[in-house]
């Protein structure tokens, strides 16, 4: 059975306040035509299909004619809602949706949504599992000591009761224990949403969304990642449409990949401010147009810089500064025992500070001023201390 395995669509997504709805409908072109060009049996969708629970008219637009079009491919959808999604709203009519091959997981109720499909090898049962915290799965369990995700989980897959004679998929929305994330997740601080790979053990496939970045956590468990980029920590990632193919019974899962090309790629670019404005360093790119963020390499911050930088590209989201200046947090006084940094005079304090944060040491001019400016300071003080005293 071949499955075409999507993921974290986010429609209604923004970068930077940028809206990428056409950036969307550009990649859900590619992935129709990719249905009709592979021939997949069922395409499935494994969460975080809008970008935030309460979705704007636009957002509900996309996704309407999106799946309007899969319909039109005669190819069954299995979709669940992830931890962006409201679960009630995204499975209103999913009753009706199943008349046109669209299968939708209703809020957890105790039971997972399963479907069944069939190939010449036999049968395989798709588990339709929406994203669950362990107070989701409580209330239905009371007598069940449920404390973690990994308790939750493990009890939800125990009550599947699956047919290990069959072929199983799981479709779920999980972080799983030892994957890699990206900027654009939420993932919770301290890993208190991990879910230990062995649990899902049972399974042929393990269809995962939540992760941005793709990566198979096993040979039977995957996360396809995004169709698009939705930060700058992934800027080096590959999209793509993951494609699974089952075979017999207890046999590996074979995977290939169909690329996605955006319209504007998402993309870091980096050096000094006189670099990145020169043509010769952005001729042959698409950076004029991509969404850039840009990291500037000078010693010293550039006066405008931003608002010139975007006169060459015009989608520039932000800009950082990667100079020793702003970064250095190193000092010279490692070793040297409180009393012993005391004792420092106030010139010997600020030449240390000065080699801390631009890494170079002060020239005889800079440090006749410094020690000027200092003479002058210490001065002021001596005379406004006598002054008080006098009064």
């Amino acid at each position: 059975m071949k499955i075409m395995h999507l993921s974290d669509l986010h429609i209604g997504k923004k970068l930077y306040n940028y809206s990428m709805k056409d950036d969307q409908q550009y990649v859900f072109e590619q992935i129709i035509a990719a249905v009709k060009e592979n021939n997949p049996d069922c395409i499935v969708i494994a969460g975080d299909i809008y970008d935030v629970s309460m979705p704007s008219d636009e957002a509900f637009a996309v996704l309407e004619d999106f799946l309007i079009r899969l319909a039109e491919c005669k190819k069954p959808v299995l979709m669940i809602s992830g931890n962006h999604d409201s679960a009630r709203k995204l499975s209103f009519g999913c009753a009706f949706m199943r008349k046109s091959n669209i299968f939708i997981s209703p809020v957890y109720d105790g039971n997972t949504m399963s479907v069944t499909l069939e190939d010449e090898l036999g049968k395989v049962n798709f588990y339709l599992l929406p994203f669950i915290k362990p107070a989701t799965v409580k209330p239905f369990f009371p007598d069940e000591e449920i404390k973690s995700y990994n308790d939750a989980i493990r009890l939800v897959v125990d009550k599947m009761n699956i047919d290990k004679s069959c072929r199983n998929v799981l479709v779920a929305h999980q972080f799983i224990t030892g994957s890699e994330t990206s900027d654009s997740e939420n993932v919770s601080v301290g890993g208190l949403d991990n879910v230990d790979a062995e649990i899902l053990g049972d399974f042929d496939y393990v269809a995962l969304g939540h992760l941005h970045r793709p990566q198979n956590i096993t040979d039977r468990i995957r996360y396809c990642g995004t169709p698009l980029k939705y930060s700058f920590s992934e800027a080096d990632n590959e999209k793509s449409i993951t494609i699974v193919t089952l075979n017999e019974k207890d046999n590996l899962p074979q995977y290939s990949f169909i690329p996605l090309k955006p319209i504007h790629d998402v993309v870091r670019i980096k050096g000094e401010y006189e670099t990145l404005i020169s043509p010769d360093f952005y001729k042959d790119t698409t950076y004029q147009t991509d969404y850039v963020l840009a990291e500037l390499t000078d010693k010293e911050e550039v006066y405008n810089a931003f608002y010139n930088l975007r006169n060459i590209y015009t989608n520039l989201m932000q800009l950082t500064y990667s100079n020793a200046r702003l970064l250095r947090t190193d000092t010279n006084f490692e070793g040297m025992t409180d009393e012993e940094i005391k004792s420092l005079t106030p010139i010997q304090l600020f030449k240390s500070f000065y080699q801390t944060s631009t890494g170079e040491d002060m020239t005889s001019e800079q440090l006749s001023y410094i020690e000027e400016l200092i003479s002058g300071l210490e001065k002021e003080a001596e005379e406004f201390t006598d002054t008080k005293e006098e009064e």
